[in-house]
Parts: structure tokens; sequence; C-alpha cells
């Protein structure tokens, strides 16, 4: 196995959707509306620059719309991204710190 194909598996078996369904009642908007979607995504401190804050948010907007057959839920989407503090991040019984996985990915890529 070459370093890029240890790189993959640490991230990609550490990253998942879950989808919460209410009923439509179950839920509204302070005027009333409840046909709106919420997305949290959380990483750990600090991966994500603004370019790439904006990129998601509106890739994981189009994907919502999408997913459910309807253009105009893009612009019913809320995106909350969250940062987990250092150390409240863990994967595999152990709760990183930003360095601890930079540490641990060099490892992984044989570059400690």
């Amino acid at each position: 196995m070459d370093s890029a194909d240890a790189l993959v598996p640490f991230f990609t078996d550490n990253t998942a959707a879950f989808v919460h369904e209410l009923d439509g009642d179950a839920f509204a908007t302070a005027g009333g509306s409840n046909d709106h979607v919420r997305v949290t995504v959380t990483t750990n401190a600090g991966a994500l620059n603004r370019e790439q804050q904006l990129g998601l948010v509106k890739e994981i907007s189009e994907l919502v719309a999408k997913a459910a057959g309807d253009a105009s839920l893009a612009e019913r989407t809320w995106v909350a991204l969250t940062e987990a503090v250092p150390g409240g991040w863990g994967i595999g019984g152990h709760a990183y710190t930003n360095e601890e996985i930079v540490q641990h990915v060099r490892e992984l890529l044989g570059k400690s």
C-alpha cells in the first residue's frame, strides 16, 4: 500500500451522513414555514478555509435540492458548519487535537 492509499481510508472511514426525518409539524421557522432542511457539518478546527466553506455550503444545498427533486429547496437549506474544539474530535477511541490529527496523517503517509 502506498502512502496515498493509507490517507483515504482514515478520512473516508470516519466521514458519515445521518438523516433525521421529522414529521412536517415537528418543526417550523419563526414565520411558521416547515419546508426547510437543516444540515450540520462538523470538522476539526480550521479544516476549511473561507473558499471551502462557501463551496461546501453551496454544494450541499444543491445536493439536497437534487435529491428531493425540488430545485427551490436549495434556497431553503440551512447548512451549519461547526468545528470541534481541540480534543473534541474522537476517532477510534481517541479524542484528537488538530496537531494529533496532522501527526497521525503524517505517520500514515510515512512523513513523520
